[in-house]
């Protein structure tokens, strides 16, 4: 009678217990059996893919048939498919641009007048140097190539914008004289003399009288792609630029006055993507 007291008191703990464990007897009661609940496997969670890259900066270099220029690019990668953002390289850009322009007929010589320090080189004819600060808008379109890193691709790149012209005076000396002189209508047979100009006054020379002219540019050019993985930028470039100003600008005292600059040119870029 104790002894069946004593398993049913077992039974009643048992049960109270709830789900968390399944308490079992055998006919001896000095041996229980407990089989612990299965707990429900929690699977991990999938790591988050990467960021895609969606920035660019880049800075190059161009040689233009009238003269060269300085650049950087500054461009946020567009796309519909946010996936593959950072393979499509379609690319809005703000670019600004540093370009001394020169005449494509422009010849430097050795003076030949004879003076106490030597002899001096100057531009033959050269009247103004023309620098131009650009500010513009881009945007680059892939044509060609696979997306895949290390493949090369083809884009056509177009940018427009504001040019400043910074117009400055070049100053030559003369046989004879201490003074040096800057262009006007009544001294151009003196910068067309070449036996007697001794030679240029210098760069600083005319700084003070820089004349600002605004205006308006244009370039259009392939774009070529040689990066070997999508967060470098190594690119080449081959287009034409135009370039038109607010009033006449003269560089050569044997030329004409213009308003406009058109010329083709090569450049090389390199940058980072992010």
């Amino acid at each position: 009678m104790k002894r069946l007291i004593g398993v049913m008191a077992m039974l009643t703990l048992g049960c109270s217990a709830g789900y968390a464990q399944v308490v079992t007897f055998s006919s001896d009661t000095s041996k229980q059996v407990v089989a612990t609940a299965e707990v429900p496997y929690a699977k991990p969670k999938p790591p988050k893919p990467p960021k895609p890259i969606v920035h660019e900066i880049s800075f190059g270099f161009r040689l233009n048939t009238n003269g060269w220029s300085i650049y950087s690019d500054y461009g946020k990668l567009k796309t519909n498919d946010l996936k593959h953002v950072d393979m499509s390289h379609n690319v809005f850009f703000l670019q600004t641009e540093f370009t001394e322009k020169k005449d494509p007929k422009e010849q430097k010589i050795h003076s030949q007048t004879i003076t106490g320090s030597g002899t001096s080189t100057y531009i033959y004819g050269k009247i103004n140097n023309l620098y131009v600060l650009k500010l513009g808008l881009g945007y680059r379109k892939q044509l060609a190539g696979k997306p895949e890193s290390g493949c090369v691709s083809i884009h056509w790149a177009t940018t427009g914008g504001f040019a400043l012209g910074m117009l400055k005076p070049y100053y030559i000396t003369l046989a004879g004289s201490s003074q040096s002189i800057k262009y006007s209508d009544l001294n151009q047979s003196d910068f067309l003399d070449q036996q007697n100009i001794q030679g240029s006054a210098g760069f600083s020379k005319g700084l003070g009288e820089m004349q600002f002219i605004p205006g308006g540019h244009l370039k259009t050019a392939l774009h070529f792609d040689f990066s070997a993985n999508k967060k470098n930028v190594i690119g080449v470039e081959a287009g034409v630029n135009a370039e038109f100003y607010s009033q006449p600008i003269m560089l050569m005292a044997n030329e004409k006055s213009t308003t406009s600059f058109i010329d083709l040119f090569v450049a090389f870029q390199f940058g980072r993507r992010w």
